[in-house]
């Protein structure tokens, strides 16, 4: 997502919203409100921690929540179908002018009651959407003054994109908050105003008259309130360890595919994924790369970009649209998150599990990367003996030069950093924090504890 033509996330959310717009249409949105059913399985608060996690990934999870049409299926791998659909509707894609009718069912989750009241909100899904089917994921939140934010549409997604275009929706505001492509932001923190609690629906669609079925296996939300801050408190090194992660650049696809963001920086998310997915054994058949032009290197970025693409936004780099395609592979999960610092990380990297970091900076700012941005990911796969961050930065020139060894210090920084200078000397901002996280759908006891310990339940 290195795009220095673009402000980052965080710089657009921090601007005003004078529009208030009401979320986007579909069928469950005319549904009446589900009961307030209580959440069975609240996160726990951790001392200090300015994020909570909440996900429904059990067979208890699903069999929760209100259904309507849809089941709870058990096995190795829980998951939420469609039993008997509730209806059917018809749905316009903005992005190809194409009507056509749908069944649908729905299941909307208890309230979840936020241990750190958010400022921002992010969910994720992992699903399987076979041909002829796809799932919308929506999100209501109720403030601490009381009220509560319309359902808003953080996506409507499939892992193909021959039935709709998976597409984040803009214009979704209500004078408090705003739909920044995939986050949900408050539109002043600086009023006190928080997310209290929210609730998640997703309804499940499928072609008329036949059997198919998307199968959802997660669905989450984290809700963070990271501190503004130019600097963030410098943590120790623990941790001396190398993952061997495969090397992929992104700079070897410039021009390629423009009807995908015409590769080249564009790319930097997809092509982080492709690493980790690969490093986790996932692998995309002959047949599946059958599209991508024979004289192009690693067929399999291309893919990637492709099938992460949010139409809407234009581009690969909408965080949760990359962690469910990593989940489109088996037997692997895909969350997007925030991490405190980068002991976080180093528990991670010791448990085998890499993470992909967002982050802005300057290019004085970051030793040896040689360029700057104002949003960029790469993955962290270790740390040297001396405590630095050892990365496989996609943003190089070749597979050759994408691992590099970046000084702890400054990583940190720029990583964890709302607040930075861009350029022109004003005040832009960072993520603070934000990572994807991908890992197997079943995992050791050794990385269940990992995971646990950076607030990621599965």
């Amino acid at each position: 997502m290195r795009r220095a033509e673009q402000p980052s996330r965080r710089t657009v959310l921090a601007a005003a919203v004078a529009a208030a717009v009401t979320a986007g249409a579909g069928p469950a949105a005319a549904d009446p409100e589900a009961p307030m059913t209580t959440d069975l399985d609240p996160a726990r608060a951790v001392p200090g921690r300015t994020v909570d996690n909440r996900a429904w990934v059990s067979y208890t999870d699903w069999s929760g929540g209100t259904a309507k049409g849809t089941r709870a299926v058990a096995g190795t791998r829980p998951g939420l179908v469609i039993a008997k659909p509730a209806g059917t509707t018809a749905y316009t894609d903005p992005h190809t002018g194409r009507t056509a009718r749908w069944e649908y069912a729905s299941w909307t989750s208890p309230v979840h009651r936020l241990t750190v009241p958010a400022t921002e909100a992010i969910v994720s899904w992992n699903a399987r959407t076979p041909a002829g089917t796809w799932i919308k994921a929506e999100i209501k939140g109720t403030y601490t003054d009381g009220t509560s934010t319309p359902w808003y549409v953080m996506a409507r997604w499939a892992a193909g994109d021959q039935d709709i275009r998976r597409t984040s929706v803009d214009d979704q505001s209500d004078g408090k908050s705003t739909v920044w492509t995939d986050t949900l932001a408050l539109d002043d923190a600086s009023t006190g105003l928080r997310l209290a609690s929210y609730r998640l629906r997703l309804t499940l669609y499928r072609k008329p008259g036949t059997k198919a079925t998307p199968t959802v296996w997660r669905l989450g939300a984290m809700g963070s309130d990271v501190p503004d801050r130019f600097t963030v408190p410098a943590s120790a090194p623990g941790l001396a360890k190398e993952l061997a992660v495969p090397r992929y650049s992104q700079e070897i696809h410039k021009g390629q595919y423009p009807e995908y963001d015409n590769g080249g920086e564009a790319w930097c998310s997809p092509t982080s994924s492709q690493m980790i997915v690969e490093y986790w054994g996932g692998r995309l058949t002959d047949e599946q790369l059958d599209w991508v032009d024979p004289a192009y290197a690693d067929p399999q970025v291309c893919h990637a970009a492709r099938f992460t693409y949010d139409y809407q936004y234009a581009g690969c780099g909408n965080w949760p649209f990359n962690a469910a395609y990593a989940a489109t592979f088996k037997d692997l999960q895909g969350v997007v998150t925030r991490l405190g610092s980068l002991t976080d990380l180093e528990t991670l990297i010791a448990a085998g599990i890499p993470a992909i970091t967002s982050q802005s900076f300057l290019k004085e700012e970051l030793t040896g990367a040689g360029y700057g941005t104002a949003g960029h990911l790469m993955t962290v796969v270790g740390f040297t003996a001396a405590g630095d961050v050892i990365a496989n930065d996609p943003f190089s020139a070749s597979n050759e030069a994408v691992r590099r060894v970046y000084r702890r210090r400054e990583f940190e920084n720029i990583w964890l950093r709302t607040k930075r200078y861009n350029a022109s000397g004003k005040v832009a901002s960072g993520t603070g924090g934000i990572c994807y996280l991908y890992f197997p759908a079943r995992p050791s006891a050794v990385q269940r504890k990992a995971l646990a310990a950076v607030g990621v339940r599965v």
